[in-house]
């Protein structure tokens, strides 16, 4: 892979968008190569996935350069070159492994989009996040939808509408950002944030991560009634039944 460097250490995967020179920005080959590699940790043994950032910013969104080679292209081929990204969201999304954004520097654009699209964001202290499409003429599309599930719908409209720069405590109070680490201390608790996801059950990792999502589209009672199957279900599981024994000794002890 040209634009994304791919690494396992023991129950992690880790995909790092390896283009500095380009802020990490996002092309077609990039999103191609992103869902390439989610793909093939989805059916690896690593239970946990990081996205992070080569060099200082996380990713500043779509590669303008690449886009203005193609400006003149055929609509299906702006088409095809939205749909690559898409699908990158959409995999993350349907991934059975939590997958953990890790913010430094920028994340502007489709790059605030692909951490949002994560299902944890950790952010450096200097983290900064952006949807600064509209001051371009362009539509923060595709990433409206991760953003809306992310924070209430007047924050969300202010910031496709402004395009204005968030730090890191400030997305973390409106949604954006689930924790804020200190410069000092960003890479040793990223690490054991990773490493604590590593040790949780995959199965049950997995029913949680599909019911969570699943919810979405449901109502009250029919998100109940989901609860219940998933509940009955993960009783069934090896890793319930271990978990459940390895705590009653443990009390029994005591």
């Amino acid at each position: 892979m040209k634009n994304i460097r791919l690494t396992v250490e023991g129950a992690i995967g880790r995909i790092t968008l390896a283009r500095p020179e380009k802020k990490n920005a996002l092309d077609r080959a990039t999103a191609d190569e992103l869902a390439e590699a989610l793909f093939a940790l989805s059916e690896s043994a690593v239970k946990v996935v990081a996205i992070d950032g080569e060099g200082p910013d996380f990713c500043t969104g779509a590669d303008l350069a690449a886009l203005e080679e193609m400006l003149d292209a055929p609509r299906q081929q702006h088409l095809d070159d939205a749909k690559a990204l898409g699908h990158v969201f959409h995999t993350i999304r349907r991934m059975e492994k939590p997958v953990v954004a890790l913010v430094k520097g920028r994340a502007y654009a489709g790059g605030a989009g692909l951490a949002s699209a994560c299902d944890i964001v950790l952010a450096h202290e200097e983290a900064r996040f952006a949807y600064p499409e509209v001051t371009i003429g362009f539509v923060p599309a595709m990433v409206m939808t991760m953003l809306r599930r992310s924070v209430g719908e007047k924050q969300a409209f202010d910031l496709v509408s402004t395009g204005r720069i968030l730090s890191a405590d400030e997305a973390k109070a409106i949604g954006l950002v689930s924790r804020v680490f200190a410069a000092r201390e960003f890479d040793g608790l990223s690490k054991a944030v990773l490493e604590q996801l590593a040790k949780q059950s995959r199965t049950a990792m997995a029913a949680t991560k599909s019911l969570f999502y699943k919810l979405d589209n449901l109502g009250f009672l029919d998100g109940i009634s989901a609860g219940i199957v998933a509940n009955a279900d993960a009783r069934a599981t090896s890793d319930f039944r271990e978990g459940v024994k390895r705590f009653t000794s443990r009390t029994k002890e005591t």
